[in-house]
Order: C-alpha cells, then structure tokens, then sequence
C-alpha cells in the first residue's frame, strides 16, 4: 500500500483535475446553445433551398446542364475533411480522420486522392501521411458565411478547372450534446435527383430556368458548406461537455476511492502505532 504522503499527492492532482474537466464542461455547455441554436436556425432555409435547386436541375434538358453538375469519369479527388481545431472531445476528430482515410484507401482506391482540412486536427493528422493541399483551421476564429464563402468559391473553381473530378465534404452532423452522426456528403458534382421533373410546372421563369439555376448553384454550394461546418461546430462542443461530464465524474470515484484509501491506510498506521504503546507498556510492567 502507499504511504500516506503520496496518496495526499494523488489527491490533490486528481482534485486540480475535476476543476478543470467541470470548467471545460462548463464552457462547452454555454457555447453548444449558441451554436445549436444557430445550426437549428439555418437547416430550414438550407434544406429548401437544396430541394428548389434539385428540382428544377432535374427539369432542365440534359444540353443545358450546369458545369457544376459535369459527372464526368473520376480519376482525381478532394476529400474536405471538417474537424476542430482542439481535442479533448472524445472520438469527434478520431472518427472523422478514419472516415477520410476509408474513403482514400478503399472507395477511391487506385484514384489520386487530396485534402483538405478545416480544423487542425485534420491537418495535422492527414498531413503525416497524405497531401494536404490547404488548410483553413482559422475559419473557427471567425465563424461567417462570407469567410465560409471563399472556401466553397475555391472548391467551385478546382472543380470546374478540371483539377478535381470529385469534392467529398466528411464531417459531423449534429443531433444532439451526446450523439454525432459521420457524414459524407458528395459536394461537387451536383447530385441529381430523380422523380422531380414535374415539379415547378406551374411557374413562369424570368429570365430563364436555366439562368435561375446557374445562379441558384454556387449560392446553395457555399450554404451546403456553410451548414456543414457550423454542424461540425455545434457537433465539436456537444462531443467535448459529453467527455468532460464522463472525465468529470471518473475524476470524482477516482478522488472518492484515493479518499478510502487514504483512511484505511491511516487507520492502520494509528492501530500499529496503539499496538506498539500497548506492547511497550506491557514489556515495562513485566
């Protein structure tokens, strides 16, 4: 058994430690609600406007496809993998790095495969093994559409250019403070739909359907990312209280079993301490 003095250590660290996994917890709590109120705000508008855009896409005649929509053959692609920039959040960035490495070593296998990574964990961790052609981990300094907008603009312009022939987006949707939900979700190109050709017969367009379209995709692309990191964000600090409430009370039995400890090793010291006055005084009287 150890000595009294170094379970009054262990203690003590274990003590210092359930302050700072309870504050953590704390902090992530209080910025989760603004984050999942932002991220249930803009699922609506995001989810409508997708819809609108397939279904008038799949109205359109096959000459007048958008250069978004080019399915052309796949040999080089771009896996965005979206994590955060810090860690102590469980498995939220672990399953993210996996989810990107299965689609470089087996859905794609064979294909030239790049990244890249929002948040520097991804960079980081890709960036031993594969080739991280950017990496925008200060997107989180400065949460906004229109920052999030450059990023999606130069996803646009690599896949248009011909430099990739497909743009997967990995990251965590969020459900709620204990559950993410690892998403792949195909960026570039548009995704067609099928069984909405009749929708949108009943309306006139001005200037023109296709015109509407083409200005419709690159706006619905930079929503797609938009929404797709803010629910990484939202995800990022629901995962990070969840750990800290675990950390939190594992800190607690481990201080609350030291503490045992700790009284039956000095009640043993006291009993051995009586037995050796006792023994004592008994020697002297005999």
């Amino acid at each position: 058994m150890a000595n009294l003095k170094e379970i009054r250590n262990r203690i003590t660290t274990v003590s210092s430690t359930m302050q700072i996994t309870s504050a953590m917890k704390m902090v992530s709590a209080a910025k989760l609600k603004k984050a999942q109120d932002a991220i249930t705000a803009m699922r609506p508008y995001a989810d409508k406007l997708t819809e609108l855009l397939q279904s008038l896409s799949a109205s359109l005649d096959a000459d007048s496809g958008s250069k978004f929509a080019d399915n052309r053959e796949v040999h080089k692609v771009l896996v965005v993998a979206i994590t955060s920039n810090r860690g102590l959040c469980g498995a939220f960035n672990t399953n993210i790095i996996k989810q990107s490495i299965v689609l470089a070593n087996e859905t794609y296998a064979g294909k030239q495969v790049d990244f890249m990574a929002i948040g520097k964990k991804a960079n980081d961790i890709l960036g031993k093994k594969h080739n991280i052609i950017a990496n925008h981990s200060g997107i989180y300094d400065d949460l906004r559409f229109d920052n999030v907008a450059v990023i999606a603009e130069d996803l646009m312009e690599r896949f248009t250019s011909g430099e990739y022939d497909k743009i997967e987006l990995v990251y965590n949707k969020f459900k709620n403070a204990a559950t993410q939900i690892i998403m792949t979700e195909q960026f570039l190109p548009i995704v067609p739909v099928e069984g909405a050709e009749s929708s949108g017969g009943d309306y006139i367009f001005e200037p023109s359907k296709a015109e509407i379209v083409e200005q419709l995709i690159p706006k619905s692309l930079k929503t797609q990312l938009f929404k797709g990191i803010r629910d990484s964000y939202a995800s990022e600090h629901g995962a990070r209280m969840t750990a800290m409430h675990k950390a939190t009370d594992n800190a607690t039995e481990l201080r609350d079993q030291l503490k045992l400890t700790y009284n039956k090793a000095r009640q043993a010291a006291i009993t051995n301490e009586i037995l050796e006055i006792v023994g004592g005084a008994e020697a002297l009287n005999n």
